[in-house]
């Protein structure tokens, strides 16, 4: 069977509820989605002739890797790749089997449910290849009981890295993150974050046989901080004009793969040409929607197994959503300059939880966005089964509101289409257009 038949083949493994694929509007989208596959493909090359494999989570520091040239996939982008495809409902099943609750945290667990298959090969493009090493930070309960059961499963060591909480609210964090963080982030945290960022380094070099360059990490560092820059100066252009020129279904994996593989020059160039490519479309008077009366926002995580969801209001309503958390973060939160590399990237990564998930760090930006972006409403996706994801959703919500814009909160999974309702969904969101934000029907 070939690779493309694999892709699309009809059987057990994809039957059930199915969502709907986006359209993708970008050149830019198209080559990303493109180039990720054949770099996966030539991943699990370099992994069959012995090369080594980390197996890390989202908020692990992808650079060290990148300077140690060190073959890496992200948990959650494998389980957005899987719910994609839409594989995760059998992966979930032999999680389930294997005696797992239903309720355990899909998104972050969906990587590790991949590993119970009789028939790796057979997963999306060829399957996951078997680990060398896991790293993951300790963010929540589950994230360190998830890696230790890849280590079991593969036999292979993982390391965790410490997560760290604020002592005090700074304001306007995004103002301060790029150079100032010293100031941003209490020094004990950033002394921490160090001293395991050394550890991992020791533990890499001694597990996989390869060396950190610091002449490379400083190299990484510079492209990543270019990406963010291109990153930064899309997120305003599409703030600005009125109607959009592009919406998350345009952005979200066009920004996201590029972020998988930043410190690389693909990952600029990428990052630049959508930069281009939308000014171009803001140039030629074109737009998502034109007929969009309704600025939409999307908070949480996205959409995987139906990202062709959003479409339907654009196309009703002409309500289109052009913010998400994956290009907002993009321009705000990456960026960092300092002479100290090691510490530097310490502040990339010490208060990304903060940003995420901590109000009011996450809620007072969330108002600024929405402002900055001119947003008439908000749907904010709550996945109970993440504490993360479902924690500060009340102060979100207040926050908001308390600025004067109304916010839908939605309760699904972002990556198990089990229990996902489509008919039920969009009739909560069109109510919610109609009822609370005055949109009428276009057709």
């Amino acid at each position: 069977m070939s690779r493309n038949e694999q892709d699309v083949r009809p059987d057990s493994r994809t039957d059930g509820p199915r969502g709907k694929a986006s359209v993708k509007r970008l050149q830019t989208a198209a080559r990303a989605t493109a180039y990720q596959k054949e770099w996966f493909m030539g991943l699990r090359e370099r992994v069959a002739a012995g090369e080594p494999l980390a197996i890390v989570n989202a908020d692990v520091p992808q650079e060290i890797f990148r300077a140690m040239d060190i073959p890496y996939v992200v948990n959650q982008w494998w389980a957005s790749v899987c719910s994609a495809k839409q594989m995760a409902p059998y992966y979930l099943g032999l999680l389930n089997e294997e005696g797992y609750r239903k309720d355990l945290c899909q998104y972050c667990s969906l990587s590790l449910a991949s590993a119970f298959d009789p028939e790796p090969d057979k997963g999306p493009w060829g399957g996951l290849p078997k680990p060398t090493v896991g790293v993951t930070r300790l963010t929540c309960d589950s994230q360190a009981k998830i890696f230790e059961l890849w280590s079991r499963k593969f036999g292979v060591p993982f390391y965790p890295l410490e997560n760290t909480v604020p002592t005090y609210i700074p304001p306007n964090w995004w103002e301060k993150a790029p150079y100032e963080w010293d100031e941003l982030f209490e020094p004990h945290r950033l002394d921490l974050m160090v001293e395991d960022f050394e550890g991992l380094i020791r533990f890499l070099e001694t597990h996989t046989g390869k060396t950190f360059s610091e002449t490379k990490f400083r190299e990484v560092l510079r492209l990543v901080n270019e990406q963010a820059s291109y990153n930064r100066k899309t997120r305003d252009l599409i703030a600005r004009t009125v109607p959009a020129p592009v919406s998350i279904t345009d952005t979200v994996q066009t920004v996201m793969v590029p972020q998988w593989q930043r410190g690389t020059e693909w990952a600029v160039d990428i990052a630049k040409s959508l930069y281009e490519e939308v000014s171009g479309i803001v140039e030629r008077g074109e737009s998502a929607c034109s007929k969009e009366n309704i600025r939409l926002m999307w908070i949480g995580r996205g959409l995987w197994f139906n990202l062709g969801f959003y479409q339907h209001f654009e196309e009703r309503y002409g309500a289109a959503f052009i913010w998400s958390i994956y290009l907002g973060l993009a321009a705000d939160a990456y960026a960092r300059y300092g002479e100290d590399s090691l510490r530097t990237l310490a502040s990339r990564f010490v208060g990304m939880e903060d940003m995420l998930h901590m109000p009011p760090w996450n809620s007072s930006w969330y108002v600024k966005e929405a402002k900055h972006n001119q947003i008439d409403g908000v749907v904010h996706l709550v996945s109970e089964s993440c504490t993360q994801g479902a924690g500060g959703t009340y102060f979100i919500k207040k926050a908001l509101e308390d600025a004067g814009i109304p916010v839908l909160q939605l309760k699904a999974d972002p990556v198990d289409a089990r229990a996902w309702d489509e008919s039920a969904m969009k009739a909560k969101l069109e109510d919610f257009l109609e009822h609370t934000l005055g949109a009428k029907p276009l057709t």
